[in-house]
């Protein structure tokens, strides 16, 4: 089985669900050491379902916790692979690399990405050589509401859209930012945005800047951080370590990228 440390693209059609689960390490070290585990466990098995589409492991820049992100066809699709494929795995990298706490684990779907262009379409963050750009940090920013809504979940996206669409007139992302995905948790109660950024730095200086950084005093950022029934929100960063695709995958999206080029 291949392993590549390639980003996932998080607007593939395919993927009808996406698994993201964080775990706690505790050290920068024990952090790699367990990304290295994870890499054995993978590499030396075959590929344990055809509905998994993609899957990484990406260090928290706290020096402590892991993301998985996991792409598959439907949820259905994961309930097997845990029925059949997920203990064995885990208990070697347990063995590995003993206390290991997982944290949570959300299903997903994603909802809309940014940024897109004038007549709706996503762009995915692509130049316009029409190449995908890889992220130099992925930051992740998870809100919580009080109780399952998937309307209030769309909306709670729909409005963050538009005031970083306000922001900026050409619907842009603040310099340094590549794209945000937007996913739902199938639950009804939270929502993840996995965001691609140039690099952590890039992140900071958005969060920082005078007047008009991520998140600036205005109506429509004041409803985002107010919105109806939000009762929490978190934003940790990460640098990807490992990741690896269903078989045949690199080759196709590099067929993919030349016909596009």
């Amino acid at each position: 089985m291949s392993v590549t440390p390639v980003h996932p693209d998080p607007t593939r059609p395919e993927a009808g669900a996406v698994l993201i689960s964080v775990w706690d390490v505790g050290t920068p070290e024990r952090q790699r050491a367990a990304a290295d585990a994870i890499a054995a466990t993978w590499g030396k098995r075959e590929w344990p379902a055809p509905d998994l589409l993609s899957y990484g492991v990406y260090a928290g820049t706290d020096g402590r916790t892991l993301l998985h992100y996991s792409q598959w066809t439907g949820e259905e699709a994961y309930e097997e692979y845990v029925r059949t494929h997920r203990q064995e795995r885990n208990d070697e990298i347990d063995d590995a690399v003993p206390g290991i706490e997982r944290l949570r684990l959300t299903r997903t779907r994603r909802y809309r990405s940014l940024p897109q262009e004038r007549d709706g379409q996503e762009r995915d963050g692509r130049g316009r050589e029409g190449k995908r750009p890889e992220p130099g940090c992925v930051v992740v920013v998870e809100v919580g509401f009080e109780g399952p809504d998937e309307a209030r979940q769309r909306a709670w996206v729909d409005t963050v859209a538009a005031a970083i669409e306000e922001d900026r007139a050409d619907g842009s992302l603040p310099p340094g930012g590549i794209s945000a995905h937007f996913h739902l948790s199938t639950d009804g109660t939270r929502v993840v945005n996995y965001a691609e950024w140039e690099s952590e730095q890039a992140h900071i200086d958005a969060l920082e800047a005078p007047g008009e950084g991520v998140g600036t005093p205005s109506p429509l950022w004041e409803r985002v951080r107010n919105f109806p029934g939000l009762v929490s929100s978190d934003v940790a960063r990460y640098r990807l370590l490992f990741s690896t695709e269903r078989p045949g995958e690199p080759a196709e999206r590099a067929a993919a990228a030349a016909r596009q080029a």
